[in-house]
């Protein structure tokens, strides 16, 4: 094998962009086949090319059930934007709260507390739902014998519990990706802003806050994406308003359909969207 400047590549350069082809084809080769998957005429979810048709996303052939054609999709998707949007506000607002706290602030046992705050990034997440369901259960029933019947029905499987479980480990993402940004503010643009008259409030929402804005939009998009994705935990906590990742695996069982290959689509597309906005946002500040 020889390169452009007529020099042959030498076993460790054959094996390095081996190496890396390889992995290319493992993550990207099946988005790719589940893309053309997606636009396959196919009713089998299956190869050999049929043509190209958008009766997976939406149906024009009354056999045919596509994805915004199926109501119980659609509501999964619903559900899950509602669920992720709860969790990203929480999750930053969580995040920008806990950086100030473990960045400026000196207290008794920080250390302690700031690694106690990584334990959900390690911990399982089959094991985080069901300590989180078990934990709760028993907090719902004490307060429906103490206050009576439905007083801890938030705290049963559902939409708060959800929402609950997943700020639990996402807040943790969100916190990490702020204090990183905040322990690169200079304490002294707010030591100026103060000495010209601002007040505390003023100095940290006029110039703190604005500093930590590409942070803050970064984790929040890691939010979203993680809390929309997240299956392990909300397995557990969900109720009778399951997620997207919850219906595709329950109907996974029963074979892949085209449907499921227009979801992935929809996912992707999503992912990417959010992941080049993100990328822009911070590029946009770093020019200004």
């Amino acid at each position: 094998m020889y390169s452009s400047s007529n020099k042959p590549f030498s076993l460790a350069q054959v094996l390095f962009y081996g190496y890396v082809i390889l992995i290319l084809l493992f993550t990207i080769g099946p988005l790719i086949i589940v893309t053309i998957l997606a636009f396959n005429n196919n009713p089998s979810a299956s190869f050999p090319w049929h043509g190209f048709t958008l009766d997976w996303f939406k149906s024009s052939n009354p056999e045919r059930v596509g994805l915004f054609d199926d109501a119980r999709m659609v509501a999964s998707i619903v559900s899950s934007l509602k669920v992720a949007a709860a969790v990203t506000v929480i999750s930053v607002l969580l995040g920008v709260n806990n950086a100030f706290l473990f960045v400026r602030e000196k207290f008794v046992g920080k250390n302690f507390f700031y690694m106690l705050m990584l334990g959900p990034l390690v911990v399982p997440g089959v094991v985080l739902g069901t300590s989180i369901l078990a934990f709760t259960h028993g907090i719902a029933n004490t307060l429906d014998s103490a206050l009576g019947a439905g007083a801890g029905t938030f705290l049963r499987p559902g939409f708060w519990l959800v929402v609950l479980g997943q700020v639990s480990f996402v807040a943790t993402t969100t916190t990490l990706v702020i204090t990183a940004r905040l322990k690169r503010f200079d304490p002294s643009l707010e030591e100026a802003a103060l000495d010209l008259g601002a007040t505390q409030a003023q100095a940290i929402i006029n110039i703190t806050l604005r500093f930590l804005t590409p942070a803050v939009v970064g984790a929040a998009i890691i939010a979203f994406l993680f809390s929309f994705q997240n299956f392990n935990t909300t397995y557990f906590l969900i109720g009778s308003d399951p997620t997207v990742p919850i219906i595709l695996y329950s109907r996974l069982r029963f074979g892949i359909s085209p449907e499921i290959n227009a979801v992935s689509v929809l996912l992707m597309i999503v992912t990417g969207v959010l992941g080049i906005f993100a990328f822009s946002f911070q590029k946009e500040e770093k020019a200004a």
